[in-house]
């Protein structure tokens, strides 16, 4: 009784199946580097690249600027996914 039964049933009929979904993406970084003086500066990074492979530690470290994933930009895109296949022969 979950999303899988919700497809098949869809394709049966006949219909194209679509998924929409939030992709969440990081952006620039906004991390105040010159905070503990008092003052205000960022280093320029413009989008989060992750240090290491998903699911380790690497991966929620930016390989551009060494920060911190949650000091970037968090943006949410709606993407829309086919669900269905085809296929030729």
């Amino acid at each position: 009784m979950g999303p899988q039964q919700d497809r098949k049933s869809s394709m049966a009929n006949g219909t194209v199946s679509r998924k929409e979904t939030k992709v969440v993406q990081y952006r620039e970084c906004q991390r105040n580097h010159a905070a503990a003086i008092g003052g205000y500066a960022v280093d320029g990074c413009r989008e989060f690249m992750a240090s290491g492979a998903e699911g380790t530690a690497a991966a929620l470290m930016c390989a551009a600027c060494a920060c911190h994933r949650s000091f970037h930009r968090r943006e949410q895109v709606e993407a829309d996914y086919d669900c269905s296949s085809t296929t030729s022969s």
